[in-house]
């Protein structure tokens, strides 16, 4: 009954939009609003009845340089954003991230009376697979942004300014569902962060990213929990699954176990579902552990996971993104010290409630997963996938041996942190 209330909400809300399954909202001070735009002021708080809103943090006063966040209800779908930032008094500095810290353009700045446009799209979905059935997410699942009934756009940066703000349904854009561990999902707090939450910035808004991955994922709990199934009823021909796993397969012991056995069950599984489909499926091979031997060389600990990712490709004509092989390169051109970098090393203090060192050698911090999107990305160059089409001019190619210059990337954090690492190793 909840939900059909819910629904009712959203048919009245996306009626009275600027068209059907539209939005446009209005932030600026002015009393004057634009045909079909809702005005918004500091006050617009969301509710579930009204259905937008400012959200999770306080509402922007004008004159603080903090976060915020604007959430709307909205059907599962993929939806065309385009935000105005800028404002006609300030100059400004403005990151923009999606649902789970989802990271779509970073650092654009703004001077005084500039109003710039940033467009992209973003998949939105619920936990409801049918009117019987939801995903079985994880407890601590519950208060991701990625599963909830709305969705939420950050606006974050050294000082954020939003002027306008058009959320439109699309139907023709191609989706590369992502499937994978805690390598890959859309990590909430900082300071963790995974590629799969990076790559959407690199690409405009023809083409869409819908992270499904989660920590302590194998492909089989994948499939048992219903993930799989979710991305099914939103997947349509010309789209991608993209998979990446292993970290938590290879822990998996017993009769029937292992990677040329229920590993290569339930990847095939991935594949022949998404080819009924129409959709093409990509490989991807489990990124390397920090895991450095005596002479600064990386060390396999994933067993026979990678080469049985990599047979599997090869016997069902699957593109293969060796992200195995590049994250070798990649840490060792960083070095042992260097690398550490990447992940979520920190020592004790750096974040609020953190009381001891942080010391993680398989998850990424933002300027790691950003690395490793680039080695995704130059890995869809390598098969030539259609899709790399879609890349924005900014970006300018990227060689492993040859990583990004720490001192030059930027990131804003956000307000929520966990000291608590993500399931699996």
């Amino acid at each position: 009954m909840r939900r059909i209330f819910t629904l009712l909400i959203l048919g009245f809300l996306f009626a009275s939009g600027a068209g059907a399954q539209s939005y446009k909202f209005d932030f600026t001070s002015g009393k004057k609003v634009k045909d079909g735009y809702i005005k918004i002021t500091s006050a617009d708080r969301y509710d579930q009845a009204k259905g937008y809103g400012y959200d999770l943090c306080p509402s922007p006063d004008g004159r603080s340089k903090a976060p915020f966040f604007f959430s709307v209800a909205i059907p599962d779908g993929n939806y065309h954003v385009t935000a105005i930032v800028g404002s006609k008094r300030n100059a400004g500095e403005t990151t923009l991230r999606g649902e789970s810290r989802r990271l779509f353009y970073e650092n654009v700045k703004t001077k005084k009376g500039e109003l710039l446009p940033c467009s992209f799209t973003i998949n939105k979905r619920d936990i409801h697979i049918s009117d019987k059935e939801d995903v079985r997410i994880k407890p601590r699942e519950r208060s991701k942004l990625n599963w909830d009934d709305k969705l939420t756009l950050e606006f974050n940066g050294d000082a954020p300014q939003l002027t306008e703000l058009i959320i439109e349904r699309v139907a023709n854009v191609p989706t590369i569902f992502l499937c994978g561990n805690s390598t890959v999902v859309d990590q909430d707090n900082e300071p963790w962060a995974s590629w799969g939450q990076m790559v959407p910035r690199f690409f405009t808004d023809s083409i869409c990213f819908a992270n499904y991955a989660e920590s302590g994922e194998s492909a089989n709990t994948f499939i048992g929990a219903g993930r799989l199934k979710k991305a099914l009823t939103q997947m349509k021909p010309g789209d991608y699954i993209f998979m990446e796993f292993g970290h938590n397969d290879q822990k998996q012991k017993g009769p029937g176990k292992g990677a040329f056995y229920s590993f290569m069950t339930s990847l095939k599984t991935f594949v022949d579902e998404a080819r009924a489909r129409g959709a093409q499926p990509v490989l991807v091979t489990p990124t390397q552990r920090r895991s450095f031997d005596e002479n600064g060389k990386i060390k396999d600990t994933h067993l026979d996971f990678p080469d049985a990712v990599r047979w599997l490709a090869e016997k069902e004509n699957i593109p293969l993104i060796d992200l195995h092989a590049m994250t070798r390169v990649l840490y060792e051109a960083m070095g042992v010290e260097e690398s550490k970098h990447a992940f979520v090393h920190y020592p004790a203090n750096t974040y609020p409630g953190q009381d001891r060192p942080l010391a993680d050698n398989t998850h990424f911090n933002p300027y790691g997963a950003y690395q490793i999107a680039k080695c995704v990305i130059e890995g869809m160059k390598k098969v030539g996938l259609p899709v790399v089409k879609f890349l924005r001019a900014d970006y300018q190619g990227y060689n492993p041996s040859q990583p990004d210059n720490r001192d030059s990337f930027k990131w804003n954090d956000i307000p929520f942190t966990e000291v608590e690492k993500p399931d699996g190793n």
